[in-house]
Parts: C-alpha cells; sequence; structure tokens
C-alpha cells in the first residue's frame, strides 16, 4: 500500500453502565466482517461511577482482533459517554453500537457499503429484537421493541446512536456533540440527528445491516414502552418549543393534543385487537409526551440510576 493509499480507519463506539452482556456485544464485533481497505478499533466509554467495565475489557483484549481503548466517563450522563467516543476517535468513521447488542457478520459491511455509495453524513441499520419466552403474544406479533427509522417526506429526519456510521470528516457532523441536558433524561440522540439534518446533512438507511437485542424481562411490559415513548415525546416537544415561539408553540401544542385524543379514542375503539390497541395507546403516550414537551415541562430521568437503559 502506497503512501496515497491510506487504509480507510473505522472507530466502533460502545457505551457501557454495568453490563455484563458487554461481553457478548465485544465478542460479536470480534467476529464482524472487515469493510474493503478498512481498519478497526473498538472505544468502550465507560459511564460508571467506578471503572467497573475495566477488567471485562482487560480479559477480552487478547480474543480481539481489532485494538480496544477503554476510556472512563464517570458522570453518570449518557451524553459524556457519547462524546468521550466522538472525542477519542480520530478515524474517518465513528460506529456506535449498544452494550446489550450484538452484531450480525455483515453489519458494519453493509452500513459502509450504503455510505460510500449514497455518500450520507450518516447512515442507519435496523435493530432487531429478540423476545423470550416470557413475553406476551401481543408484544411479540406487534414486534414493539425493534427499531427502525421513520421517514417524513421521504426522508430520514433524525436517528438513533443504536445502531449507526457517522462520517466524521463531514462538515455537519465535525465538532457536533450530544447534548449534556439530555444526558439523564433520553433524547440525546433525537436532538442530535436532527440538528444534522436541520444543517443540511442527510441521513440514509442500511436495511442489511442488521443488530440484534433480546429483550429482558424488565423491558418486557407496556410500562416500560410507555415511558420510552412519553419521554421520545417529550423530546420532540422540546424540540419543536425551541423552533417556534408564542402563537407559533401554542399551535404545536394544540396539534400534539389532537393527536393525544385521536389515538386514546381509537386506543379504545380497538379494544378486541391487542397490537392495535397498544399501538395507538403508545402512540398516545408519545403525544402527551410532545405536549408537555412544547410546554417546557423538564424530561423524565433515564439514566443514571440503577436500571439504566
Amino acid at each position: 500500500m502506497t503512501a496515497e493509499e491510506k487504509p480507510l480507519r473505522i472507530d466502533i463506539g460502545i457505551c457501557t453502565y454495568r453490563r455484563p452482556e458487554l461481553a457478548e456485544t465485544l465478542i460479536s464485533l470480534f467476529g464482524i466482517a472487515i469493510p474493503a481497505g478498512a481498519e478497526l478499533r473498538l472505544i468502550v466509554a465507560d459511564n460508571d461511577a467506578s471503572p467497573s467495565a475495566s477488567g471485562l475489557v482487560d480479559r477480552l483484549r487478547d480474543r480481539s482482533p481489532f485494538p480496544i481503548r477503554y476510556v472512563h466517563c464517570p458522570k453518570s450522563n449518557i451524553s459524556i459517554a457519547r462524546n468521550a467516543c466522538l472525542a477519542e476517535s480520530d478515524a474517518d468513521y465513528l460506529a456506535f453500537i449498544d452494550d446489550d447488542e450484538t452484531a450480525e457478520p455483515e453489519w458494519l459491511a453493509g452500513l459502509m457499503a450504503m455510505a460510500r455509495s449514497t455518500g450520507a453524513d450518516a447512515v442507519l441499520g435496523p435493530v432487531r429484537a429478540v423476545y423470550g419466552s416470557q413475553s406476551a403474544s401481543w408484544m411479540r406479533n406487534g414486534d414493539f421493541h425493534s427499531t427502525m427509522p421513520v421517514w417524513v417526506g421521504g426522508q430520514i429526519r433524525t436517528g438513533y446512536t443504536c445502531n449507526v456510521l457517522l462520517q466524521l470528516r463531514s462538515p455537519v457532523v465535525a465538532g457536533r456533540r450530544f447534548a449534556l441536558s439530555l444526558g439523564q433524561s433520553g433524547g440525546e440522540d433525537t436532538h442530535f440527528f436532527t440538528a444534522l439534518t436541520d444543517a443540511g446533512g442527510r441521513i440514509e438507511f442500511a436495511p442489511d445491516a442488521v443488530i440484534e437485542e433480546l429483550v429482558p424481562e424488565k423491558r418486557a411490559s407496556f410500562s416500560w414502552l410507555a415511558k420510552r415513548r412519553f419521554r421520545s415525546g417529550q423530546t420532540h416537544g422540546r424540540i419543536l418549543a425551541a423552533k417556534n415561539s408564542g402563537l407559533g408553540r401554542l399551535k404545536q401544542t394544540g396539534l400534539a393534543m389532537l393527536k393525544l385524543g385521536y389515538c386514546l379514542a381509537v386506543t379504545a375503539a380497538a379494544i378486541p385487537s391487542p397490537v392495535i390497541r397498544v399501538r395507538y395507546a403508545l402512540r398516545a403516550a408519545l403525544h402527551a409526551g410532545a405536549v408537555t414537551g412544547t410546554l417546557g415541562v423538564r424530561e423524565i430521568r433515564q439514566y443514571g440510576a440503577a436500571e439504566a437503559t
């Protein structure tokens, strides 16, 4: 390889907080296909007050085909951990995967193929939920835990960090950071990617870049899903409030209230159909969160406690 043919450098960031499942995540990454002409490195950002993941990472270093950089971010705030990955990375691309997920062998190759073919600033992949036998039938049939992007007018306007590749040389990505104010409530990823597309950035989707996530018993409930949707709605409402003032903000609040009322009505009418009923009940939770967000109510806290996501 000549000096002009420098290898493509890709970092993979894993933010972790007291999760033994991190071992399975790392082991799955050891087996992924390396995109043509690329060099890989793993960055583990430990968000615990004590460096609790350090020993686990050290035990797996000899098994890793890639260098592993361990970073301790002791203040319990997920945005600090995500920003640590951004600060530590001097690569061309940075991918994110959660510490309770496992990557399919062609995961990164799928993200990179889409990035190369489109020149997108960010590429999302699907997160496929894996349900245990304890999960209710309506949950399995509705597949409420899998993650996919949302298209608005044919475009992806925001994203998530559980399966994404960022082009770090992009002018709309370089220097961008996750909001510390959302680091304990969640929604920092929605805020980050919304700002990216508002600045002219483009997000694409790689359907073959699959990550799997086992749904633990503590998440296999309607209450967990509703809390999650409510918080997402709060973040969306907060973004709308920042873009509108006065009558504009009141209009957004009123629209969210109308959507909330419609979803509650459909929920009541869909009692005989569990999947439809739950789907609209969760949409109602989303719009209820949006109402509070537009009114400036502080987001509920999700990170920094023992049950952090």
